[in-house]
């Protein structure tokens, strides 16, 4: 029988960084990816943001990771020529009560190690955007956009390049830990293999893949929710030159109607928030009407019939209530030593993707 030494289950931008990070020090690692080509569900359908670390709670993984990633993914942009833009963002209070959120907003970041940031008046948040509807806001420069298919092939070509095995259109439907390891079963074939290590970076299937690893999903809390987002594009020129959020939903159910530039300079909405019991990634039409109405009320004078539907995208949420963190944790607590599992890894896993994988790494040596 086959045996590698690790697997890594999943081969989104999360996945590949993982791959790409492990590939200096260990050999044998083996990609697997149920669908045909790297990054094709969360990690290509997102805002592409390179977020700050404003949001998040003081001492969370999501707060000290998305610090750290960004700045790792800026300066990983540039030894590798990866196309992005730091062109910074407004997040906008349109009244008094959203203003005393800005400033809460504000003591985060600070406590979280975001440099640069100002609070704004109107007169100063006029005079950097002309157009946005604001009695303050939130000045946070550092924010940027990144090409992430051009990320995710950079970080893929490595991996191969170091000898990262990669194995697409191949679906788990075994994990079972013996003295060997792990044994693994691969979904309408007779393949099985064995592994040392077992890192689950599957995303949407993540809490499923930790499920047939023989994991409680619901007692561990692990079990996820579909959280759909649509976007809907401006047809006409962009009104902004940066990216403006307005004051986030309660524990960060969703940001808002919030715009973003892609790396073209085109005008994008959303995403909005949908929770779906099953996959589907079509942009309802009569939606126009809620995006055009959460748009207007942070940019000036927007035409309703410029607003197209554009794509979606889904994100791995956990559920239950409050704001949830990522779980990034070595399961030997559980009986299952040196397996790996990173569930709930929604925004900013783009941003955060290279400190995560560092991170997965500093778990992996101490089981090693």
């Amino acid at each position: 029988m086959d045996k590698v030494n690790i697997t890594i289950i999943g081969a989104g931008v999360v996945g590949l960084a993982i791959a790409e990070t492990l590939s200096d020090k260990y050999e044998n690692i083996l990609v697997l990816e149920k669908h045909g080509k790297f990054g094709q569900e969360t990690s290509s359908r997102n805002s592409e943001v390179i977020h700050s670390g404003i949001y998040y709670p003081p001492g969370s993984l999501k707060a000290k990771l998305c610090v750290e990633g960004a700045g790792m993914l800026y300066s990983y942009c540039k030894k590798n020529s990866i196309p992005h833009s730091k062109l910074g963002k407004l997040i906008v209070a349109v009244n008094e009560t959203e203003k005393i959120h800005l400033e809460e907003l504000y003591d985060t970041g600070i406590k979280n190690g975001v440099k640069n940031l100002k609070v704004f008046d109107k007169n100063e948040t006029v005079l950097l955007e002309p157009d946005v509807n604001a009695v303050s806001a939130l000045y946070s420069p550092d924010t940027g956009i990144i090409d992430s298919h051009s990320l995710m092939y950079s970080l893929y070509k490595t991996s191969v390049a170091s000898g990262v095995m990669f194995s697409f259109g191949n679906e788990l439907n075994r994990i079972e830990k013996n003295k060997d390891g792990y044994l693994i079963g691969i979904k309408n074939d007779d393949y099985e293999f064995t592994t040392d290590f077992v890192i689950n970076s599957a995303g949407l299937y993540s809490d499923h893949i930790a499920e047939l690893a023989g994991i409680d999903i619901d007692s561990a809390g692990y079990r996820l929710r579909y959280c759909k987002g649509s976007y809907f594009s401006y047809e006409k020129k962009s009104p902004v030159k940066m990216l403006v959020y307005p004051v986030p939903h309660k524990d960060l159910t969703g940001l808002g109607t919030h715009a973003t530039l892609d790396l073209g300079g085109r005008l994008r909405f959303g995403p909005d928030t949908e929770y779906i019991d099953s996959m589907e990634y079509k942009v309802d039409a009569s939606k126009r009407d809620f995006f055009y109405e959460g748009a207007n009320k942070i940019i000036k004078e927007l035409e309703r019939e410029s607003f197209v539907p554009d794509m979606c995208g889904i994100r791995p949420k956990i559920k239950g209530n409050g704001i949830k963190d990522f779980i990034i944790t070595d399961e030997t607590s559980k009986g299952l030593e040196g397996f790996i599992n990173l569930i709930g890894i929604e925004s900013p896993g783009l941003t955060a993707s290279l400190a995560i994988a560092k991170y997965v790494r500093s778990l992996l040596k101490e089981v090693a």
